[in-house]
């Protein structure tokens, strides 16, 4: 039993009114067909720009729509909410935009940017705990304090009415509709868009994915509702970092109108990530990335239809990381490697090597040379190149090469 088990349900007219609500307010954001997504998935997909909205994600939608049915008294004593970022932007601008003043909690490790363009709407930040549900105990205790209505960033039918907006523009900009991807956190925009698109069409396929990292909603749904208090690791997805998995939103709308969740690892959001930087022309954070990820990983176990669409949830990436995404990414998909080789140290042996690279279209990024590892024998020199390549087989080639001309080629640490 929890606080929010009493809470009320949000149903499709909310969702309705909601976007009457939000006329104005939020962006009807593109949702386009992309080729290049399309072969990356193995259907026809259609990409939804929630990273183009306001404040850069979507919940806008769900901050302003809860904010908005406040009284003036309510309003007048503040709001307050806790988040790592996107949520706390919805409704600092949502706040500032009805006329109150919003209170902010964002864990410590929330990006420097998130927590600068929070302070930019008009918000005052606080800082507490490591992920966004140590954060959640102190603004609890600020609320208790001070009085300030506090915006639950997905337990709350107000919010999860506006998130639903999403599905009604979904099915308004796609003609036949067969399923939709969606990462979750909480679970409030899954929830809301789900019971949009169920209501307009129960034929309509809701997949979720969760990171990897943080994938107490993944085994609350395969466990039919289990309670769970699984503990989120660092993850490049930090928007949906969520340590234990919401009762509210999976018993009400997820167990409901959801068919089905899968796992993604940083790797494949990363990999996501930098394909839609590349493809798509599309700044898209972890969060955001996943259920591109997620569509890409399950395609095979889905029932995706011959149309599916992927929502970006939100563009609010941290600049100081994304270098190493990229990286990481890049890595994945087999566009850079690092290649260790053991040879003789003798003259010649480097430009061997370096001629096999020439061949074979490799670009040499950086290379060195290491006489004194462990791993050498007498007489061998250890050769490490950083190699932009043009995928994994493309790295399998130049690694049989190596072996023709007598090198070792040293696995991964």
């Amino acid at each position: 039993m929890t606080e929010f088990d009493n809470l009320s349900v949000a149903t499709f007219d909310d969702i309705k009114n909601a976007k009457k609500n939000l006329e104005g307010v939020a962006l009807k954001t593109l949702c386009e067909y992309s080729r290049s997504a399309s072969e990356y998935v193995g259907v026809k997909t259609y990409l939804k720009y929630e990273n183009q909205q306001l404040t850069g994600s979507f919940k806008i939608r769900g901050a302003y729509n809860k904010i908005s049915n406040l009284s003036k008294e309510e309003l007048a004593k503040g709001v307050s909410a806790c988040s790592a970022g996107n949520h706390a932007q919805g409704v600092a601008y949502s706040a500032r935009a009805l006329g109150a003043k919003a209170h902010i909690v964002m864990p410590m490790r929330a990006p420097l940017s998130k927590m600068e363009a929070t302070r930019n709407y008009g918000a005052k930040v606080y800082q507490s705990g490591t992920i966004v549900d140590e954060a959640y105990v102190y603004c609890m205790e600020l609320n208790k304090i001070e009085g300030y209505e506090f915006v639950h960033p997905y337990n709350d039918p107000m919010v999860i009415a506006g998130q639903g907006t999403i599905g009604i523009e979904l099915a308004e900009q796609i003609k036949d509709l067969d399923s939709v991807v969606i990462s979750i956190g909480g679970g409030g925009l899954i929830s809301g868009v789900a019971l949009a698109l169920k209501n307009i069409n129960p034929k309509i396929k809701v997949y979720g994915a969760v990171a990897a990292s943080a994938p107490g909603m993944y085994h609350m749904y395969n466990s039919k509702g289990a309670e769970t208090l699984e503990g989120a690791k660092p993850t490049i997805a930090d928007g949906i970092a969520i340590r234990k998995p919401s009762s509210y939103t999976y018993k009400n709308y997820i167990s409901k109108y959801v068919d089905g969740i899968v796992t993604v690892t940083d790797d494949e959001i990363a990999h996501a990530m930098v394909f839609l930087l590349e493809r798509a022309k599309a700044v898209v954070e972890g969060a955001g990335a996943a259920g591109l990820a997620g569509a890409r990983k399950a395609k095979n176990e889905w029932e995706l239809g011959e149309k599916t669409a992927v929502v970006l949830c939100g563009g609010n990436v941290d600049l100081n990381l994304i270098s190493t995404v990229i990286e990481k990414g890049l890595s994945v998909a087999g566009r850079t490697t690092r290649i260790e080789v053991a040879t003789e140290d003798l003259p010649g042996n480097l430009n061997r090597l370096t001629t096999v690279l020439a061949e074979l279209d490799a670009n040499i990024i950086d290379v060195t040379h290491d006489r004194v590892s462990s791993h050498l024998a007498l007489r061998e020199t250890l050769i490490e190149f950083l190699l932009e390549t043009k995928n994994k087989e493309h790295i399998e080639q130049i690694k049989d090469k190596f072996k023709e001309l007598g090198a070792r080629v040293l696995e991964p640490k």
